[in-house]
């Protein structure tokens, strides 16, 4: 099939990880910038993207945007402001929900449930079975990350644990969780905000907010990855931990019993299984080599980033048909 011209696309630059996966796809991605920066126009922050450009706020009325991709309620009105065109009605737009549900797990009505104009993409099939989405036409378009490459040493004996805000999310991402872990063997924390961690637990340890090549090299030197989230989406920094060759210890909770299969370390709601099967992968290196190849095929096979810009390609020529 022959891939078709790309498009121009309107994209705020959200979440980093799922942002640097789409802006791979060939088109042409337009982030608006403002002077002041902050959540509606940041552009680039930084991110060498050569498929995306900045574009200030003010001079987005020019360019002949084909769709747009709103991932928040609010972008609704501010794409319209500064396109002059009304999203689903002026010009295409999808909308990308990457959360759960944040307040009622199941009867929590998304803010696109009374339009029918827009389609509703989620991240995962548990996100599309758990909002309300009313009106709004849904498609689900899995996670797809770029492969940083099977890096696993697992020289260290400990755990690592990727959860931003790791202090004020505290039970949704399982960070009361964590010492019980630690206390089998060192669990190494990073993501933003992972210093607050110091010194609640002597061997629950900041490992700090690193950019994603270094963050990847020393995740890598850990020996198992613990994922503990009880009530998020599915945690991209999962998928890449099992990219890596990581073997996996994991709540089984959302997505994240379709995400890790048994055989790549453990996945349950009881933490004592979880503790052991911890345990086990720490003291038993060859076995959690094993686990982990197995997690990076898995990986592999269910969230590469070909099938993810394939079925967003499809997707994007559906709706700016």
């Amino acid at each position: 099939m022959t891939k078709s011209a790309p498009l121009r696309i309107l994209l705020w630059h959200v979440h980093g990880s799922w942002t640097e996966a789409f802006v791979r796809g060939g088109h042409h991605c337009f982030l608006p910038l403002l002077d002041e920066g902050g959540p509606w126009g940041r552009g680039l922050s930084g991110r060498d993207w050569p498929s995306a450009q900045e574009v200030p706020v003010d001079e987005l009325k020019d360019l002949d945007v084909d769709v747009v991709i709103l991932q928040r309620p609010e972008e609704i009105h501010l794409s319209a402001r500064w396109l002059h065109r009304r999203p689903g009605k002026e010009v295409p737009a999808v909308y990308v929900e990457h959360n759960t549900p944040r307040e009622h797990a199941a009867t929590t009505r998304h803010p696109l449930a009374e339009r029918d104009d827009i389609p509703l993409v989620h991240v995962t099939h548990f996100n599309e079975l758990m909002w309300d989405s009313g009106l709004a036409p849904t498609v689900v378009v899995p996670h797809g990350i770029p492969d940083p490459g099977e890096r696993y040493t697992g020289e260290l004996p400990h755990g690592a644990a990727l959860i931003n805000e790791p202090a004020r999310r505290g039970r949704i991402t399982g960070t009361d969780l964590l010492p019980a872990f630690a206390e089998i063997a060192p669990v190494d924390v990073y993501g933003i905000g992972a210093d607050e961690l110091d010194g609640r637990h002597p061997a629950v340890r900041p490992g700090g907010d690193l950019r994603s090549r270094e963050l990847h090299a020393e995740v890598a030197r850990r020996r198992v990855y613990l994922h503990t989230a009880r009530w998020t989406s599915l945690g991209l920094s999962l998928l890449e931990a099992m990219h890596l060759g990581m073997p996996v210890v994991a709540l089984a909770t959302t997505e994240a019993v379709l995400a890790v299969p048994p055989d790549a370390g453990a996945v349950s709601t009881d933490v004592k299984v979880l503790a052991k099967a911890y345990r086990e992968l720490i003291h038993e290196p060859d076995f959690a080599v094993l686990a982990g190849k197995t997690a990076r095929e898995f990986a592999l096979s269910h969230y590469g980033l070909d099938a993810f810009l394939g079925r967003w390609d499809a997707l994007l020529a559906e709706v700016t048909a």
